[in-house]
């Protein structure tokens, strides 16, 4: 479970992230989704490297079947992760969206 203190140290590593574009160098699509991701599935996954060389995965958003290719370029984005909890803090963190 993600606490708000859990999110908000997390805030500084998302920030950083924010905006790098890069390039899909592998994916797969998300068909049986873990809890808390039912209402996106099916979804892509990708690995992505940044340019400068850092690699990340991040599920692919505003997305059609034609952006799901090797060498997409993408750009990072926040979005909400999952649903809120119970507490109502929603989470957000990095996912790449086609350029």
């Amino acid at each position: 479970m993600l606490s708000p203190v859990k999110i908000w140290r997390n805030q500084k590593k998302i920030a950083g992230l924010a905006g790098k574009t890069g390039r899909i160098i592998s994916w797969t699509i998300v068909r049986v989704p873990p809890n808390g991701f039912a209402d996106q599935a099916p979804y892509p996954v990708a690995v992505v490297e940044l340019d400068g060389g850092k690699r990340i995965m991040a599920q692919l958003v505003d997305w059609e079947d034609r952006h799901v290719a090797f060498g997409q370029k993408v750009v990072t984005t926040i979005r909400r992760i999952t649903q809120p909890n119970t507490e109502g803090v929603i989470p957000y963190g990095i996912k790449v969206k086609p350029i």
